[in-house]
């Protein structure tokens, strides 16, 4: 059995476990950089050789049990990956489990975020990107990853943060009250308070891995230059999931770098923060 992290198998088993770790190995709209559908392997290679103690929460989450479903994949099109993500978001919530999901690219999210503010009144989807993700439709379809957060910005509260990124028809979706740029947000930190306050109770996070600095952060898609920092990102994090009740969150865009581990330990290491954050 194989299980997140090699944690024992008592602690993996769906019936134990407080927490769904799902992965979507989806890349079928990517227009540059392809490789995030190899994302999850080397994810899961990297955190079986984590340490399973958190030092800054005194913690080891694993055991509130996480449990792996098969993957989800195999999809004809982006119209059968939204049915396919949406469906699952759906049955999976009905599971009263902490969800978390891991791409594959960032339009899995689109349904994934769709059964949550179905499911949630009043949801706010926190976007932490270097895109902005606003398109209503791109390369002939609505389930493009350029259209990754549309549907949430019609249909939800929106925070967006370190978006540097962008096409010029976006910012007539774009609430600019409630996004926060990197090249403003690099100089100070009054853009976290700012931004938690414009968030309401319960809060779904998708985060693109591309947020941060391709410095710290290369393997994506698109790594755009000039994002957060690995201690922002993190004091970030912190704050919101002490604030707000998150109720779920994705991570996507690992494409993976022949021969560099460092980004995929970061992203196994970034998972295994959130949820201790989460379970503290």
């Amino acid at each position: 059995m194989k299980t997140f992290a090699g944690i024992p198998a008592q602690y993996a088993r769906q019936e134990n476990a407080s927490i769904i770790l799902q992965s979507i190995p989806y890349d079928g709209t990517s227009t540059w950089g392809k490789g995030a559908d190899r994302g999850i392997e080397a994810f899961l290679e990297a955190a079986e050789n984590m340490e399973l103690y958190d030092i800054e929460t005194d913690s080891e989450v694993y055991t509130k049990g996480i449990y792996m479903p098969p993957q989800l994949k195999g999809f004809k099109s982006p119209e059968e990956m939204f049915i396919s993500c949406y469906e699952l978001a759906n049955k999976l919530l009905d599971s009263n489990k902490f969800l978390s999901f891991f791409g594959g690219e960032h339009s899995i999210s689109i349904g994934i975020i769709k059964a949550f503010y179905e499911r949630f009144d009043d949801l706010t989807v926190l976007q932490l990107d270097a895109h902005a993700d606003l398109r209503p439709s791109y390369d002939g379809s609505k389930y493009n990853h350029a259209c990754a957060l549309y549907d949430a910005s019609q249909n939800c509260n929106l925070v967006q943060v370190g978006i540097r990124s962008m096409d010029s028809s976006e910012l007539e979706i774009m609430d600019k009250n409630q996004t926060y740029f990197a090249d403003v947000i690099s100089s100070n930190s009054n853009w976290m308070n700012q931004s938690i306050s414009q968030m309401t109770d319960d809060v779904y996070i998708t985060l693109d891995l591309d947020v941060l600095d391709p410095s710290v952060m290369p393997a994506t898609g698109t790594p755009e230059p000039g994002g957060l920092t690995w201690f922002q990102l993190l004091n970030y994090l912190k704050m919101v999931f002490e604030q707000k009740n998150v109720v779920g969150f994705d991570l996507v865009e690992l494409a993976p770098i022949q021969g560099i581990h460092a980004p995929q330990f970061l992203a196994a290491k970034l998972y295994y923060k959130m949820l201790s954050y989460k379970f503290i």
